[in-house]
């Protein structure tokens, strides 16, 4: 577990359930980038939104502190900082951020303050609860132990500016507003505070509510509204009131400011000027010596509108797109006091899983580096690249920009590469597969590889995604392990075969085999000729077609023998004893292909077979050879002589894998699109793909490598780009864990296998079918610990052994959580 000190300006920890929106936590303890409305919001900071600390002892004296680290410099801006970020108020002198996900903690120092202070914030993260972990809330706990001999009164207090109905910001940095926000104090069975809301019909997009409060039985106050001034009225009656001891006014006065400096003396009609409200609630509590204390608050959000349509960068004809439709968490909770009370009323439950779900991940037998990986991948899901609609469907976009998604419809080429998703919720891919076969998938065998018709729009008229629509069998496939679903592989059949028949009339012209038309890709450009890019997921959709067809009793058309012929002329006919090559005789014949070049993704296709338990698809000699050739001649040790013109992921003396070089000539005049480019999905399945084949040390090289780019300074650690934030692509990260652990696992039989990576006993987070937990392997014993559902087994093996249950018990298993059970292998 890696700590970013508050000069890590890059670090943010976002906080927020899948399909959300997110508030992010930074290394200064700050809150930043409120994206919590159903768009995008890197960089967007909401005015007078902090927390703050008082203390008094009788010996003591008083001392009070926002609580954040001090502001890092350059301090740029010509007329300095702005009103709303407080930035003159005393901060600690450091703080230091840690991650053990979900959950984030803060400790503050300052040599001034006679406290030790921690902030834990979390949102809830269940594997397999796709609800539970996605609820639109944070969880914020600010630990306090008194340092001192005496007795010490403590507060802590947070405000928060509306975030509702926000359109924009004007010169000084001060919200636009659709709509008059409107705070009002709550108290329900479960917590108190402040309610933010506005006078916007429920039906409008920009419509919501939410609410910072603290849980009962703590002695709370409250301010629901500060004076909405023209000057600093209300934040300076605010501090005024807070520091003077410790507890707020329900109803703000000038007279804690002297003379008040507002253009009228009627407070009650400046508080109804149009503009930002802010409200506050603090906590108090009397710290003996010694002791800690917890200072606990929530805050939930609920906007449950969103267009009927992408409004992104590719789509621009979208008939819909002024009706509503709404997110899968307002179908749960009416409003954001809902979602409060459900958190608060459950806390103790979701907390502990939470916990358990951070204990077995970091608690397994993987380095920093693979453990930081896997997480950011998790928290590209919980991004604002992903959501989901009332009905469960889940959709995502390729990353996300600043202010909108990036390259809309959850495109299939892109999220090919993605398997987070597929392990932690299976149900959330379940909803895209029967979006893309059932509703995408022409009569004909054509997959839209971006969806539009899931909000009714005619579908997008362009050319099919080779890589795509193939790749889409395979995670059909990686669903039905995963979950057991028969009826899914039966309704989605048609479709299947539909997509194969496709790829034989359009692009295997000569009838051999081998793919050779015109292949569009994820490099927005088509391959032409016979390659091992489409081609390897081409034999691994036709393996996953025949063993779907065999689960579920179907006529599998002769699949696997076509996939046998298909793997056999395409090593023929690509490899050229080192690596697989695109069979061109003309590099320049056709524009933007790699022709003699050592392609990274060469064998994506493998990597997918071994996701999703298939095994080697190309001869395996050959497959080590090419990964070995990739990772010689593609990865840089510092990027520094890499000349790129094209999109730059990774620079300097970074290191990376580009994705292609010609170490041997034959460079085409305009090679392939992204070709010097850098791309950590493509670098984390070529580093899962090394571990598979033997090259552990190999493969956790290179996965350091991408995390020296992450490390807080330089980008953020749990944030990994491409085209947008959170690039979807990057979830195929997941796949370290699969190859380090050999875990793998088919729901319907319950058979379990695994293959450690790494010698020695092996502990390791698993998720299987309808069950999470830990498997620990030490010498000739494996244990299941269940920590979540119910684990069936049947076969068990382990590095090929039959294992056999410890207590002489024969048949399947099943597995509750909070138990464990033992095996004794043969």
């Amino acid at each position: 577990m890696r700590n970013y000190p508050s000069l890590a300006t890059e670090a943010a920890f976002e906080l927020g359930g899948i399909g959300t929106g997110n508030v992010s936590l930074g290394a200064r303890g700050e809150f930043r980038d409120w994206e919590l409305s159903n768009r995008a919001g890197v960089g967007v900071s909401l005015p007078y939104s902090f927390f703050a600390l008082r203390f008094e002892g009788a010996e003591t004296g008083t001392g009070s502190k926002v609580l954040e680290a001090r502001h890092v410099a350059p301090y740029r801006g010509g007329d300095g900082f702005r009103y709303g970020g407080m930035a003159g108020l005393p901060r600690f002198a450091e703080s230091t951020l840690s991650c053990k996900y979900p959950f984030a903690t803060i400790e503050f120092e300052d040599p001034s303050v006679p406290l030790r202070i921690e902030l834990e914030a979390f949102t809830p993260f269940v594997p397999l609860d796709a609800a539970e972990s996605g609820l639109p809330v944070a969880s914020l706990r600010y630990r306090v132990q008194n340092l001192t001999d005496e007795p010490l009164d403590i507060s802590v207090a947070g405000s928060l500016g509306s975030p509702i109905g926000i359109v924009g910001f004007d010169r000084f940095d001060m919200p636009v507003y659709h709509g008059q926000p409107k705070n009002s104090r709550v108290a329900t069975g479960e917590l108190e505070g402040v309610l933010f809301e506005t006078d916007l019909p429920a039906d409008d997009f920009d419509y919501g509510t939410v609410v910072l409060g603290t849980t009962l039985g703590q002695d709370s106050t409250a301010t629901p509204e500060w004076i909405a001034g023209y000057w600093q009225d209300g934040p300076e009656t605010f501090w005024n009131d807070f520091t003077s001891d410790g507890r707020l006014e329900a109803v703000q006065s000038a007279d804690k400011i002297g003379a008040s400096r507002l253009a009228s003396n009627d407070l009650e009609g400046a508080s109804l000027k149009p503009g930002l409200r802010v409200g506050s609630v603090a906590v108090s509590k009397t710290v003996m010596p010694g002791a800690t204390a917890d200072f606990e608050f929530v805050l939930a959000w609920h906007f449950p509108n969103r267009p009927r349509a992408w409004l992104g960068n590719v789509f621009h004809d979208e008939p819909h797109k002024d009706e509503v439709v709404r997110n899968y968490y307002a179908a749960q909770f009416g409003d954001a006091v809902a979602v409060a009370d459900h958190f608060v009323s459950h806390s103790v439950s979701l907390g502990a899983s939470s916990r358990a779900f951070a204990d077995a991940l970091y608690g397994s037998t993987f380095n920093d580096d693979v453990v930081e990986a896997l997480v950011s991948g998790i928290a590209a899901l919980r991004s604002t690249t992903c959501f989901r609609l009332e009905s469960g469907t889940f959709l995502g976009w390729e990353g996300s920009f600043d202010h909108d998604g990036s390259c809309e419809g959850t495109c299939t080429h892109v999220w090919n590469y993605a398997q987070t998703v597929a392990f932690l919720f299976p149900e959330l891919e379940v909803s895209a597969r029967e979006v893309e076969f059932l509703l995408e998938t022409d009569d004909d065998g054509a997959m839209a590889f971006r969806t539009r018709q899931v909000f009714g729009a005619p579908k997008w008229d362009m050319i099919p995604a080779a890589d795509g629509q193939l790749g889409c069998i395979v995670r059909l496939y990686r669903e039905w392990r995963n979950t057991g679903d028969d009826d899914l592989v039966r309704r989605c059949w048609p479709a299947v075969e539909a997509i194969l028949r496709y790829a034989e009339r359009n692009w295997d012209q000569d009838g051999d085999g081998v793919l050779e038309g015109e292949q569009h890709t994820t490099y927005d450009i088509e391959f032409h000729g016979k390659n091992s890019v489409v081609g390897a997921i081409y034999v691994t959709a036709l393996l996953a077609a025949a063993a779907l067809a065999n689960a579920v009793g179907l006529h599998a058309h002769e699949y696997e023998e076509s996939a046998r012929r298909s793997a056999a002329r395409l090593d023929e006919e690509t490899f050229n004893g080192s690596f697989y090559v695109q069979a061109l005789d003309d590099p320049d014949e056709f524009a933007y292909q790699y022709a003699s070049g050592v392609q990274s993704d060469q064998l994506f296709g493998q990597f997918l077979a071994n996701v999703v338990g298939l095994g080697p698809i190309l001869p395996p000699d050959h497959v080590e050879k090419a990964l070995l050739a990739i990772l010689e001649h593609n990865f840089r040790s510092s990027l520094d002589q890499v000349a790129t013109v094209q999109r730059t992921y990774a620079l300097n003396d970074e290191p990376g894998l580009i994705l292609c070089s010609w170490p041997f000539g034959g460079r085409p005049r305009l090679p392939f699109v992204y070709s010097d480019e850098v791309w950590t999905g493509v670098e984390y399945h070529v580093a899962a793909s090394l571990i598979w084949a033997g090259h552990v040390p190999e493969g956790l090289a290179l996965v350091a490598a991408v995390r020296s780019r992450y490390d807080g300074y330089r980008r953020s650690p749990w944030n990994e780009v491409e085209c947008g934030y959170h690039y979807a692509r990057s979830m195929s990260g997941w796949g370290l864990l699969l190859a380090l652990g050999g875990f793998d696992y088919t729901a319907k039989t319950g058979d379990l296998s695994l293959n450690p990576a790494l010698d020695g006993p092996m502990d390791s987070l698993f998720t299987a079918g309808g069950a999470w937990g830990v498997w620990r392997l030490t010498g000739d014993h494996v244990e299941f610990s269940v920590l979540g559902g119910e684990l069936t087994l049947g076969e068990v093996r382990v590095s090929g052994r039959s294992a056999h249950r410890s207590d002489g018990k024969a048949g399947p298993d099943r597995v509750h959580a909070g138990q464990a059970v033992r095996y004794e292998l043969a």
